[in-house]
This record gives structure tokens, C-alpha cells and sequence, in this order.
């Protein structure tokens, strides 16, 4: 039975929230762009299926809304269903067609970390590992788990967003973040509290991605 606060929460998000919510899918490939937010609303995060809202009077619940057009709402229903309770995860409160739910995880993504010169202890890494490892022991796929998508909070890690672990593709992303994490955050960045500039994060991510898709065109390494 859903609680009281959750009931109105819906109420409120079928009655007047999606009604006046103007979002759009511009590039399948980078976020969505939110054109007009109602008030109280606020934009919590952006992705590039879906848009996540938080609203002041219910601060345990975050909305996602899927663009029109963007597929991946029953897919991400069901990775809810199989991944259960589980402390780096959210859980799904409530599903109705392009838009859920979500119990609200409060952190700062490790993107955010490394802009505001935050120092990422190895507790983060290795609970998102774990989490990886459950989801994987659901029959999951994780993929896409890259800086933007997975938090830290009081110290621990967090995995922000599933929407892709039911896509069987191998993804090597996590992998290359902790890669990344090892052999140079650890040693230049941990104990400096050096801020990444935005610019140049972004020329590493658009770096990767380009590296990403050359990679699959050649031969596999003997």
C-alpha cells in the first residue's frame, strides 16, 4: 500500500507536473534538454533517456521522466523489479508509463568530485564493485557506469542510474574508470584536492567516447 506522501506525490505528478513539463530528446547521444520546469520542481540531473525532478515537499522521492520518443522505460522497470533493496541502488516507488518513482540518493557524482577538487576514498570504488557484483548475480548487465552515473556519499559509493543493465553488450566502462582511478587519481590527485577543470573533463570524455568506437573496428589483441 502506498504511504500517504507517496499518494500525493503521484496525484501531484499526474495532475499538473507532466502537464506542464516541456522536455525533448535532442541528440540520442547527449542529455535531454528540459525547455520549462513548473514550480516548486527542480531539475535534479539529466540523462540522455529521461530528466529526473525533485519537488521540496517530498524530499525522500525523485520523478524520471522519459522524453517523447525515448524508449527504455519498461526496461528500467524491470532492473527495479530484479535488483530489489539494496543500499547502492535506488528502488522504484511507483511506475506509470514514462515516468517512476525512485526513493532519492543523496550524494555528489565522482564527475562533480573532480571539479570541486573532492578527495574519492577507495570505499567509494570498492562498493560500487560490490554493487556491480550484485546486480550481475540478479542476471544484470551493468553498462554504462561511467563518473557522471555512480555518487559518493558520507564515503561510500552509489550507482545512480540503471537504465542500460539489461543490455547484454559487454561494456567496459566501469573497468576504465577504475583504471583511471588507480593508476592516476590515487597517486596525483587523492591527497592534492586539485579541481579538474569542466573543459578538460569534457575533452577526456569526448576523447573516450572517440576512443570507444574505433576501438570496436579493430582486431582483438593476441
Amino acid at each position: 500500500m502506498k504511504s500517504p506522501d507517496l499518494s500525493s506525490l503521484i496525484q501531484a505528478v499526474q495532475d499538473s507536473f507532466l502537464a506542464n513539463l516541456k522536455l525533448a530528446s535532442v541528440s540520442p547521444h547527449n542529455p535531454v534538454v528540459v525547455y520549462d520546469t513548473p514550480p516548486p520542481w527542480q531539475i535534479v540531473g539529466t540523462g540522455n533517456y529521461a530528466a529526473v525532478f525533485a519537488h521540496p515537499d517530498y524530499p525522500q522521492q525523485v520523478v524520471k521522466v522519459y522524453a517523447p520518443g525515448r524508449l527504455g522505460w519498461e526496461q528500467e522497470v524491470e532492473v527495479y523489479r530484479r535488483l530489489g533493496s539494496h543500499p547502492a541502488f535506488s528502488e522504484c516507488c511507483y511506475a506509470a508509463p514514462n515516468f517512476l518513482v525512485l526513493k532519492r540518493l543523496h550524494g555528489i557524482t565522482l564527475y562533480d568530485c573532480l571539479i570541486q577538487g573532492l578527495s574519492i576514498p577507495e570505499q567509494v570504488i570498492l562498493d560500487i564493485d560490490n554493487a556491480l557484483v550484485f546486480a550481475r548475480q540478479r542476471g544484470l548487465f551493468p553498462h554504462d557506469v561511467h563518473g557522471r552515473n555512480v555518487m559518493m556519499a558520507q564515503g561510500r559509493g552509489l550507482v545512480v542510474d540503471i537504465s542500460d543493465f539489461l543490455k547484454p553488450e559487454p561494456c567496459q566502462a566501469w573497468d576504465d574508470i577504475k583504471r583511471g582511478y588507480y593508476w592516476l587519481y590515487r597517486p596525483l590527485l587523492e591527497r592534492r584536492s586539485i579541481r579538474v577543470p569542466v573543459l578538460i573533463l569534457d575533452q577526456i570524455r569526448a576523447f573516450y567516447r572517440g576512443y570507444r568506437a574505433c576501438k570496436k573496428f579493430l582486431p582483438p589483441s593476441s
